[in-house]
């Protein structure tokens, strides 16, 4: 068995064999692996350790409910075959749990987590077919197979059977496992996978792209563990077949053009930036500079035109795909967490291409926001979209059946430390800000790193280099943008006003004047032991203001304190509204500790204005109060409500909170599972037209053909004569039309009868349908819908007088 160095390549922390082969070339910069990082804070720590003891066994526990793991044992022959999970790429699961318990075993030793590890890999292994092929929903020979899967092998790759997508995970968990434990169990299983992957795929062989990217990455791991080229040519050969001309070949799939004639970001989110980190990880391994221009044309359009403040990418549930430039809606954001975590791969992987800050400041913006947000402080709860506004429609869930985002954030955070250093040489660069002792083999010197701060609540950072003799080298730590007026590369966003206080550095208890090189403060000299920086971050709440062309944030501003966006929750204030809610754009912003509330966080507060609708009249009240916002990452922890990131500075910009009317009043019921959807009846807010998604609406896809209902019990009996129901139509792309019909019920007596109507039924997009009817004292209406033969109905809102 070939004998491992203990240099480590990868923002994973990806180990080479030492004998047999020869030096290659690889990323310019290396990152510091998480395993010589020890996070201490109080920030990190607890949520590695919540990730460690609460999300990965809660999530194996789902995945033995849901029949994940039972996929393995059907495919083995050790169960009947005659069920299976929902999705094709559920055994993904599997391997994303194995990978973030293996990197937490490379950190702290546990034998039963290993034993059971060795249980899973062990059915993993007897589910692989002999000649490597490991795909359970095909082996397990089902009588009526999944749909997705194909008469054959690789046949519907391209489209949704997900075999590579599979295999790219199991490699990338075969990897981890390998590194903390010294096992080849899993590695000769994904070992025996790839093989098959090398005799089938090729130019002249199978020449089919992977439908969802990850193969890519997941084969560049493997090829850093073992030294077979063979991986990496396979890599590039999925990247190189990719493009026009097929069937599949699409937007959504970022195959409508070879990878290297793509310079905008299309499609779906997560497809994307996994292809951009795999394009990343063959051009650092092969030179290809054609990779290189495509991905930083790439990055320049998500980065200047499609990032969220908070981070996350993805704008839109149709393909949750990217949008339009400046096309970043907040209530309808996607922004899915797999999005935020494949987003921190790609920079984390740009800058190690080119060792330039801005890199680390979208990847840190992502962290602490989009990314963090998808997990509650629980542990145990999660977000699939993370959107940037919510009138209670949003809640974190307990499992999902497309459980991506869950097992993605399983394996993320035990890997945070991994990004927090990185060395080219005698260049060591201090990218992110936490409490942590790291141990650094520079060829100066071997080093040990302390950071002591309570980042990101304060900007003090105490810095002690250790290096085991007296040696030159070189520190280099990021200046993040936000605190030099550029909260994101480019002008996407921009702080209001013009002054901050300046970035501060001192070196054993001096002021230290620095030069600064791509984003970073240089510190170029001869260190020696219990050597002291002390780095002070300028830590006052910043407005943040977005292009005019980002029609959804227009005459309204951001919160950030440091690294972290703010948002303001129903829970925190006045009527558990905040749509409501104005603060002008001079208001002070007073910071405020609060230990007590949600694990302990900084609040905002600002002096601002709410306003209300009245019955029978359009003069609104308005009423001054307090306004209180909160980290955005920790919202929804309190139960559903109202929430938004995009704080009005003008009236025109916000939502008076409606009167009360009969429907509001009322309680809602309907032919349809998801409860969370019947609010949308009678939230009173206004579409802007049938396509609407900037708020709640209720739908029955993906039913179709036919009847559904929806109910309203008033809180008293009322006389009512009229009614209005605003239609959703997605169309042309979404699976939602207007009804082949309705009608409208009354209850008397315990019984339905249908209102005498006066006039007929209309059904039309883009505007209120309203029916008139002889009037009737009831307790309660109920409207039928008759779904068409192609469509799905939906509704916005539904009033009654």
């Amino acid at each position: 068995m070939k004998k491992i160095l203990s240099t480590l390549f990868s923002c994973c922390c990806i180990a080479v064999y030492a004998q047999d082969i020869p030096l290659r070339p690889d990323y310019p910069i290396q990152p510091v692996a998480f395993t010589q990082v020890q996070v201490n804070d109080g920030f990190w720590a607890p949520k590695i350790k919540v990730n460690a003891e609460v999300t990965i066994p809660y999530t194996l526990e789902q995945c033995r409910n849901t029949g994940r793991i039972d996929n393995f044992l059907r495919a083995a022959g050790k169960m009947p075959g005659d069920k299976f999970t929902e999705f094709t790429f559920d055994d993904t699961d599997i391997y994303k749990i194995i990978e973030g318990a293996s990197y937490g075993l490379q950190v702290q030793k546990n034998p039963e987590l290993e034993s059971y590890l060795d249980t899973l890999i062990a059915y993993i292994g007897a589910a692989q077919e002999p000649d490597g092929y490991l795909y359970t929903f095909r082996t397990m020979n089902a009588p009526k197979p999944h749909p997705w899967v194909g008469a054959k092998r690789w046949e519907k790759e391209e489209d949704l059977s997900h075999e590579l997508y599979n295999s790219g995970h199991l490699f990338e968990a075969a990897v981890a496992h390998y590194q903390a434990t010294g096992k080849r169990n899993l590695l000769d299983i994904a070992i025996k996978n790839a093989d098959l992957l090398v005799r089938d795929f090729g130019f002249g062989k199978e020449e089919r792209f992977p439908g969802h990217q990850i193969i890519e990455t997941g084969l560049t791991r493997l090829y850093r563990v073992t030294g077979n080229r063979q991986y990496l040519e396979l890599a590039q050969f999925f990247l190189d077949v990719r493009g026009p001309g097929k069937p599949d070949s699409k937007e959504y799939n970022q195959a409508h053009k070879k990878v290297t004639e793509q310079h905008e970001a299309v499609g779906h989110a997560v497809r994307a930036t996994y292809m951009y980190t795999g394009m990343a990880d063959v051009a650092a391994l092969t030179g290809n500079s054609d990779y290189l221009k495509a991905i930083d044309d790439i990055w320049h359009d998500v980065v200047e035109k499609k990032l969220y403040i908070t981070g996350g990418i993805g704008a839109t549930g149709a393909g949750e795909a990217f949008g339009k430039p400046y096309q970043l809606p907040n209530m309808s954001a996607y922004a899915e967490t797999c999005a935020s975590i494949a987003n921190v791969y790609w920079n984390s992987r740009m800058f190690l291409l080119h060792g330039d800050a801005k890199y680390i400041d979208v990847l840190e913006r992502t962290l602490y926001n989009g990314l963090l947000s998808g997990v509650s402080l629980s542990g145990d709860r999660f977000f699939y979209p993370n959107p940037l506004a919510s009138m209670g429609q949003h809640q974190r869930s307990a499992w999902f059946g497309c459980a991506c985002c869950i097992s993605n954030m399983t394996r993320f955070l035990p890997s945070m430390p991994g990004y927090i250093y990185a060395q080219d040489k005698n260049d060591l660069y201090i990218n992110l800000f936490a409490g942590n002792t790291a141990k650094i083999v520079l060829p100066a010197t071997a080093v040990s790193i302390t950071q002591q701060t309570d980042y990101p609540w304060d900007g003090r950072n105490e810095i002690i280099i250790d290096p085991a003799k007296t040696a030159a080298f070189t520190l280099r730590i990021r200046i993040p943008g936000w605190a030099q007026q550029e909260p994101v590369p480019g002008g996407l966003y921009h702080m209001q006003g013009t002054t901050a206080a300046p970035v501060s550095i001192q070196l054993n208890g001096k002021p230290y004047t620095f030069s600064t090189e791509k984003g970073y403060a240089v510190l170029k000299r001869t260190w020696k032991k219990g050597d002291r920086i002390v780095l002070t971050l300028p830590m006052a709440p910043r407005k943040i203001l977005a292009d005019e062309k980002v029609e959804d944030d227009r005459f309204r501003f951001a919160l950030q304190r440091g690294p972290l966006m703010y948002c303001l929750e129903g829970a925190d204030n006045l009527d558990s509204a905040v749509h409501n809610i104005v603060v002008d754009q001079q208001a002070a912003v007073n910071v405020v500790q609060r230990p007590d509330m949600l694990n302990g966080i900084t609040v905002l507060q600002m002096d601002g204005t709410s306003t209300k609708r009245q019955l029978n009249s359009d003069e609104l009240i308005y009423s001054r109060q307090q306004v209180t916002a909160i980290p955005y990452y920790a919202w929804a922890n309190r139960g559903p409500g109202d929430m938004t990131v995009w704080i009005p500075y003008e009236a025109s910009a916000a939502k008076p909170q409606p009167a009360p009317t009969i429907a509001s009043k009322s309680r809602v019921s309907a032919s349809l599972r998801n409860a969370r959807t019947l609010k949308a009846l009678n939230d009173q807010y206004e579409p802007k037209d049938a396509k609407d998604n900037n708020a709640p609406y209720l739908h029955w896809w993906p039913k179709k053909n036919s009847l559904e209902w929806v109910q309203y019990d008033f809180d008293q009996p009322y006389t009512v004569s009229e009614s209005s129901v605003y239609w959703y139509d997605d169309g042309p792309w979404g699976g939602c039309r207007i009804p082949a019909g309705w009608k409208l019920f009354y209850k008397k007596d315990g019984a339905w009868l249908p209102v005498k109507t006066i006039g007929d039924y209309t059904i039309a997009k883009d505007r209120y349908n309203t029916v008139r009817f002889e009037p009737v004292e009831t307790t309660a209406l109920k409207m039928e819908i008759q779904q068409s033969v192609d469509h799905a109905a939906g509704l916005h809102e539904w009033t009654v007088k």
